[in-house]
This record gives C-alpha cells, sequence and structure tokens, in this order.
C-alpha cells in the first residue's frame, strides 16, 4: 500500500477540535516542525499534546501552544532553556498541565501500544505526583500504578522511510518515535527520503510500516534551534 501523499496539509488532514495528539521529539532531536506548523495551519482546537517537553522559542510545538490549539500538555519537561510560551500560560491558568517522570511517559506511551492498561512502578511514590493513585506492595517496597497513553493521532519524524510506512531514524531523533507510533490510532510520518519498499534493509527497520498510515516528504526539514537563533516566530 502507498501510503505517501503530497502535501503537509493533506497528512494532517481530519485532526479534530479535541483530539490527543502525540508528538515526537526529544526537544529539537526529532521534533517534526513542519507536521506541527502544517496542524496550526488547519486550525485544530482544544488538543490535549503528549510530547516530551513542551517546545522552544515560537515555532514548532511552542507556536501551536502559543497559538491557542492546546487545551492540556503531558509531558516530562515543561520548562527548559528556550521555553517561554508554556511557561506564561501556565502560570495565567491558561493551559492544564500532567507532569509525568520521563521513564514512566515513555512506559505508558509503550503501555498504550502494547494493550497493557496500567502498570506499577516506584518512581513517584512519596511525591505529589502519587496523589489519586492506587498505590499497592510488592516484595515489600510500594509502587504506584500508571495508566496506559494512548492517542487519537502521532506526528513523527523520520530519517528514511519506505512508501509502505517502514522507517527508519536519525540516531537519537529515534527517541519517542518508535512507541508512540504504535500508541496512536493514526499516525503520521514526516521524512527526508522516500523509496521503494526493499530499499531499506529489514533488518534496519525501526519501526514497521503496520503501524504507519500516512508519510510525506521534508526533504530538508526545519532545525529548531537555528529558527531559534534567527528569531523565527510562527505563524
Amino acid at each position: 500500500m502507498d501510503k505517501r501523499l503530497e502535501t503537509l496539509s493533506q497528512a494532517v488532514a481530519g485532526i479534530n477540535d479535541g483530539a490527543t495528539v502525540m508528538v515526537g521529539g526529544f526537544g529539537e532531536a526529532g521534533s517534526p516542525i513542519e507536521l506541527i506548523h502544517a496542524l496550526i495551519d488547519s486550525g485544530a482546537r482544544d488538543l490535549t499534546v503528549i510530547n516530551n517537553n513542551t517546545g522552544n522559542g515560537e515555532i514548532g510545538l511552542a507556536a501551536l501552544i502559543g497559538n491557542g490549539q492546546v487545551r492540556k500538555m503531558i509531558c516530562s519537561y515543561p520548562r527548559s532553556s528556550h521555553s517561554r510560551v508554556f511557561p506564561e500560560l501556565y502560570r495565567a491558568g491558561k493551559i492544564e498541565l500532567e507532569l509525568v517522570p520521563q521513564g514512566t511517559l515513555a512506559e505508558r506511551i509503550r503501555a498504550g501500544g502494547a494493550g497493557i492498561p496500567a502498570f506499577y512502578t516506584p518512581t513517584t511514590v512519596g511525591t505529589p505526583l502519587a496523589q489519586g493513585k492506587e498505590v499497592r506492595e510488592f516484595d515489600g517496597r510500594k509502587y504506584v500504578m500508571e495508566p496506559w497513553l494512548k492517542a487519537d493521532f502521532a506526528l513523527i519524524k523520520c530519517e528514511i522511510a519506505d512508501y509502505a510506512g517502514n522507517l527508519t531514524y536519525n540516531k537519537t531523533a529515534r527517541n519517542f518515535g518508535p512507541i508512540m507510533c504504535i500508541a496512536a490510532t493514526t499516525t503520521i510520518v514526516q521524512a527526508k527520503k522516500i523509496v521503494s519498499p526493499g530499499e531499506i534493509d529489514p533488518e534496519c527497520v525501526i519501526t514497521p510500516g503496520l503501524f504507519v498510515d500516512r508519510i510525506v516528504q521534508v526533504a530538508e526539514p526545519l532545525q529548531e534551534s537555528v529558527l531559534i537563533a534567527q528569531g523565527v516566530s510562527y505563524p
């Protein structure tokens, strides 16, 4: 099946108001900026976004938040060196936050893709993040129950895709991408290069095409740090 689309707007079509959207990336590494900007252009609002952080500068995820399209963030690092938009909105009470330790965030997403509704972890025992959650004891140690995370859509950046949806990633830009692909109902990917099936060594495929629904080529992807240094804002 050929999953290629011609434009970014076609790729994000159907992301509706109120949708839950996973966005790949660990800060700049693996951030699908072009797909996020297309989502801004689509006008979808009241979104719940799952990401490692809350964006930087005034581009990409930070721009989506700044444009008033995100109702709630689920993330590990809501504040970083260049994050200005989210902290201001959060302090003003204009956006919700669910703070999740990074390892727990990754496992909640993986559990969502694996069909595991919940699991136990000791990470947040005795902290405010455990309030209201079930706590059980195993082998004399307390554990907090954490629910899976699933999404309606995932926006992912990869290095090479074949048009059947098999993906490879560029080193650490891989980060949350593979688990988000399996935890979303519809996975949308921007690829630096798209090839024919069989051109990627099967041993090098990280995400099988089974988990990918739409692919659009972005041959020269934007770099977050460069845009921030240039003072670029979007839209």
